[in-house]
Parts: structure tokens; C-alpha cells; sequence
């Protein structure tokens, strides 16, 4: 296999072969980041091809972030359980077939399976807590800084594929559209195929930066102990009222980012004439700034206080989200929101881990994140869907922006309440 060979060559370059597994990690969350993302370009095209409203296409993305984020706890799971090659090869060929078989859809009952049931299942398998669980297992020295990287992912594959997607489906409908991502997705699968491990140790090789001996990995348990097991955590994980506030800011989070934004801004601005091709420029722009805010996140993570970057990513999220509806829907008046809104959409992951791992301790830090995460696509789940009705009833996106500035203020105000502790395992 190419593992073996190329951890040898880049370990006589002193070059660790954790980096190839990041980078690796890095494009298939990018790659799903793009099945996930695709959705917001296309809800204008389904509503003219087949006469379905905002409020009937938003069921399905609902039920896709709902499944993507319950999934989460599960994910880890499975990854412990399964290994990371396995688990995310699953998830890539699952949303691949999925987005291909979506292409001769003709119901509602159809887009609801396929890109609500399917696409949420597969890539709820390769969501946050895929990076979280290379990040904790390939490193032992910069996790705050990989983790950043990984959930930069999302911006950048907004970055690569809704400009794209949005000219594709303008000039040649959104099937063509989507075949470009069917296709990054491929790519992809033959990437994991070749370079991914699961444990460093698979390859003769300790985390990087680790020091003397590690200690083996934890015997592998049944599969029903291992069903079992996200459920024991969270019986453990709910008598922490740190777990709550993480829960219920996170909650907020997915509210005010992929569930309302990634998924209807594109309709928003089309609801003030801008044209769908430069709205997804100006959420490519995010993109752009969210990389760096994201990894500068990471960096800042491993320095400081997690707990008061949080309530500035929070504030100032929120402070964005509200001033809103007063700037100009053109390229130039979104260019500001774009660049302070970017600057920290997925910030809140790296300092959110950290926070996960340092209370409830590095072996249960997964799963118990993964239900932190679940609670992050609830609440994208509840803006997918609320803002599509609010759309429908009131012909307005702008009171569920509106109401998402107001949630980010009071998750920042959570976040100051959280009293600082010293690192515990709360899931012993």
C-alpha cells in the first residue's frame, strides 16, 4: 500500500506522516462540506423545476442537518470501533451515491430520502467529529491548530464549489452542477483508499510530537457495546452543567451558520435582486476569511482562555447578524458582513474541543463532542426549516436573521457564565 512507503520517505525528510492523514481528512471534509453546501444554490432551481416552496424544500434539509449533527456521537462510535479508512470510505460512497441517484428525482418524498435521509446519515459520519478524532489520535503537540485547520474544511469547500455550482446551474441546469461534486467525491475515495490509516501506530509511527512510549489502543468491544456506548456517555455527560452550556451555545451556532445562512443566503439576496452567482461569491468571500479566522481560532485556542474567545466569537457573530438588514444587498454592501461574519463562522469548533477535551477528559472527548455537535445541527436543523416558513408566511428572511443575532448575544452571555475550572473527567 502507499502508506507504508510514503511514511518512510517522508520520515527521512523529517516530515511526519500525520500531516498526510490530516490533509487527507482535510479533503474529504471538504468534499462533503460541498455535497452539504450544494443544496442552498440549488433551492431556487427545485422551486422553478417542480413548483415546490421554500418552506416544503427546507423538510429535507432539515431532517439532512438534523441526522448529520444526531449522528455525530455515533461517528465516533463507529470510528473507534471501525477505524477512520473504513468509516469515512462508508460516508463518501454513501453521499456520493446518494447525490447520484438524485439526479432522476421527481417527489418530494424522493428529495427527502435522498438528500435529506441518505446525504445526512453519510455525512454526519465525517462531520466535526472526524477531525476532532484525528486531531486527539495523530497529534499530541498542535492539536488546537489541526483542529482549526479541519473545521476550515467547511469554509473552503464553500470556497471551491458554490461560485462554481452557482455558474454551472445557471448556464446548464443544477444536474450538471451536482456531477461536479459527485465527482470531487470520487476523487476523494480513491485519496482515503490509498493514504489513510487509523492509528499512527499502524504505521510504526507515536502522534506527532509525542514523547517515549504510547500506550495501546483500548481493546476493541462488540458491536452492541459499541451501539451502547454514545448512550452510556450521555447518561454520564448530562449531570455537567458545562456539557449544557457547550450543548446549548452550540445549539446557537448551527442556528445562525449552516442552517440560516449556508442554506438561504443565496435566497436572500435573490429576494433583494441580487443574482445567485455573485451571493455565492460574496459566501465564497466567507470562505475565504473564515479559513484564516478558523485556523487563527486554532492558534488562539492552544493560547488562551477558550472561554472568552467564545463569548467574542458569539458577540460579535451575533452584532453582524443583526446589523444586517440595514447595509445594501450588492456585492460591495455585503463585502463588510462577508469579511466580519466570515472571520469566525466555524471559529467556535477549535476552542469548543478544547473545552470538551479538557473537561471530560481525551477518551471520551469524541463522543461526548459528538453530542455537543449533535445539539450544533439541531439547531441548524431548526433555522433550515424556520427560516424557509418564515420565508413562505411572511415573504421575509429578515426576522430569522434577525432572531439569530439575538441567540448569538445570549450564547455569548452563556459563555461568560461558565465558570473556569481545572481539567476533570466527567465521564470516568
Amino acid at each position: 500500500m502507499l502508506a507504508v512507503p510514503l511514511a518512510a520517505a517522508l520520515g527521512r525528510r523529517n516530515i511526519h506522516y500525520s500531516w498526510v492523514v490530516a490533509f487527507t481528512t482535510f479533503l474529504a471534509m471538504l468534499a462533503t462540506a460541498g455535497a452539504m453546501a450544494a443544496p442552498g444554490v440549488f433551492l431556487v432551481p427545485l422551486q422553478k423545476e417542480f413548483g415546490w416552496s421554500s418552506a416544503e424544500i427546507s423538510v429535507a434539509l432539515a431532517v439532512r442537518f438534523a441526522l448529520y449533527g444526531l449522528m455525530g456521537p455515533f461517528a465516533a462510535a463507529f470510528l473507534n470501533h471501525f477505524g477512520l479508512r473504513r468509516v469515512m470510505m462508508t460516508a463518501l460512497c454513501l453521499v456520493g451515491g446518494a447525490l447520484l441517484v438524485s439526479l432522476r428525482m421527481q417527489s418530494l418524498s424522493q428529495l427527502l430520502l435522498l438528500w435529506g435521509v441518505v446525504v445526512g446519515l453519510g455525512t454526519g459520519l465525517t462531520a466535526a467529529v472526524l477531525g476532532a478524532t484525528v486531531a486527539t489520535r495523530w497529534f499530541s503537540q498542535r492539536r488546537g491548530l489541526v483542529m482549526g485547520l479541519l473545521a476550515a474544511s467547511v469554509a473552503t469547500g464553500q470556497l471551491v464549489f458554490l461560485p462554481a455550482l452557482a455558474s454551472l446551474s445557471e448556464r446548464y441546469g443544477w444536474r450538471t452542477a451536482m456531477l461536479l461534486v459527485i465527482g470531487a467525491l470520487a476523487l476523494v475515495l480513491v485519496m482515503v483508499a490509498l493514504l489513510m490509516r487509523d492509528r499512527p501506530g499502524d504505521l510504526g509511527l507515536l502522534p506527532f510530537g509525542a514523547q517515549g512510549a504510547q500506550p495501546a489502543p483500548p481493546p476493541k468491544k462488540s458491536f452492541g457495546e459499541m451501539l451502547v456506548t454514545p448512550m452510556v456517555v450521555l447518561r454520564e455527560a448530562v449531570g455537567s452543567g458545562t456539557f449544557w452550556v457547550l450543548f446549548g451555545t452550540f445549539f446557537i451556532c448551527g442556528a445562525s451558520t449552516n442552517g440560516l445562512v449556508q442554506m438561504h443566503f443565496i435566497s436572500l439576496c435573490g429576494d433583494y435582486g441580487l443574482a445567485a452567482v455573485s451571493a455565492a461569491g460574496v459566501l465564497a468571500l466567507m470562505g475565504v476569511f473564515d479559513f484564516f479566522g478558523t485556523i487563527g481560532s486554532g492558534w488562539l485556542s492552544d493560547r488562551f482562555d477558550n472561554r472568552w474567545l467564545l463569548f467574542w466569537y458569539y458577540g460579535l457573530r451575533g452584532l453582524a447578524l443583526i446589523s444586517l438588514p440595514f447595509g445594501s444587498f450588492t456585492v460591495y454592501g455585503l463585502s463588510p458582513f462577508a469579511v466580519f461574519y466570515g472571520l469566525d463562522w466555524v471559529a467556535t469548533v477549535p476552542p469548543t474541543v478544547k473545552l470538551t477535551t479538557e473537561r471530560f477528559g481525551p477518551e471520551r472527548a469524541n463522543v461526548v463532542f459528538g453530542w455537543i455537535f449533535a445539539g450544533h445541527q439541531l439547531g441548524a436543523a431548526t433555522a433550515a426549516w424556520g427560516a424557509g416558513l418564515t420565508r413562505t408566511l411572511t415573504q421575509s428572511y429578515l426576522p430569522a436573521f434577525f432572531a439569530a443575532g439575538v441567540l448569538c448575544v445570549i450564547a455569548a452571555l452563556m459563555m461568560a457564565m461558565l465558570a473556569k475550572s481545572h481539567p476533570r473527567r466527567a465521564c470516568p
